[in-house]
């Protein structure tokens, strides 16, 4: 089995502490740096051969892009609100109410199918395919999207497909949040 080697950084050393002994209670990765601020960690991603990087959305908010990170599987790790703009430099989302179970597999999906897709490729959703983001973010399955829309479950993949290629967001979670922000849904009505 391969281990997957994680930087993780947040605002909060607790935070950043509790995820490493998640990760670490998993068996499948080795967390090699942490830290409280981008700016400590990105000089020393590519010396320590870092698979993911797990940082807190806020950080990211706030920091300047890097290169450094350009190569790099991102984790956010949702803390507040963020917009699509960051929403696509992520492969997967988590929380902190993401259950230890959730975070292990979500780690373990985004080392090993590390999203193909950067932000200059990002294109405007078709008004289908903002129609199933909306369901999606809703909560709905595959099959109910279908009934809703009056289409097959495979077209509904398909969607779904193109979705994550034109935003590069894979999780549900990452995908309600980029609705929000981007006003395709109201948060009230999740």
């Amino acid at each position: 089995m391969r281990r997957y080697r994680v930087a993780i950084v947040a605002t909060s050393a607790i935070i950043t502490e509790g995820i490493a002994t998640i990760l670490r209670r998993g068996g499948e990765a080795d967390v090699v740096l942490m830290g409280e601020a981008l700016s400590d960690i990105v000089p020393r991603l590519r010396s320590a051969d870092i698979d993911l990087l797990i940082v807190d959305t806020a950080l990211l908010r706030t920091a300047e892009p890097h290169e450094e990170l350009d190569d790099i599987i991102v984790v956010g790790l949702q803390t507040s609100l963020y917009d699509g703009d960051i929403a696509r430099r992520m492969a997967h989302a988590i929380t902190l109410y993401t259950p230890e179970e959730e975070i292990q597999r979500i780690v373990t999906e985004a080392a090993e199918a590390p999203s193909q897709v950067s932000p200059q490729e990002s294109h405007e959703l078709s008004d289908r395919e903002r129609d199933v983001l909306i369901l999606v973010a809703k909560g709905l399955t595959n099959k109910e999207i279908a009934s809703e829309l009056n289409i097959s479950p495979h077209t509904v993949i398909s969607h779904r497909k193109n979705i994550v290629h034109k935003t590069g967001i894979r999780s549900v979670a990452g995908l309600t949040v980029y609705a929000v922000l981007n006003k395709l849904i109201d948060s009230e009505q999740l």
